[in-house]
């Protein structure tokens, strides 16, 4: 009988030690938890106004204004438009206007 009442003290003494140690195993879980959703919330506050800054940076007016002002830039007008032309492209044109030469037909004067 006295064995089976140290049996049972030893059983009921790890028994209470399981149950200490899963609740302290469940506070320390949770404490994590909680600190993943504070830095979740953080993360997301974050990304947030990094979005606001990054539309507020990429409005046409402050694009036009930072090339106007930084990079002296201009707006287009017929007036400064220069077009350039590739070495290909010319021999190009001379060739065609070449061929438009010669299909023109001479006009002799009476």
């Amino acid at each position: 009988m006295t064995r089976l009442n140290v049996f049972l003290v030893i059983a009921i003494i790890l028994s209470a030690m399981f149950l200490v140690h899963s609740h302290y195993q469940a506070r320390r879980s949770f404490m994590v938890l909680e600190a993943a959703m504070k830095e979740a919330t953080r993360l997301e506050i974050e990304h947030e106004r990094l979005q606001v800054e990054r539309r507020s940076q990429a409005s046409p007016l402050r694009i036009e204004q930072i090339a106007k002002q930084q990079l002296q830039m201009r707006l287009v007008t017929p007036g400064v438009t220069q077009y350039v032309k590739q070495p290909s492209d010319l021999q190009t044109l001379a060739e065609r206007q070449t061929v438009k030469k010669a299909e023109k037909p001479v006009q002799e004067k009476p």
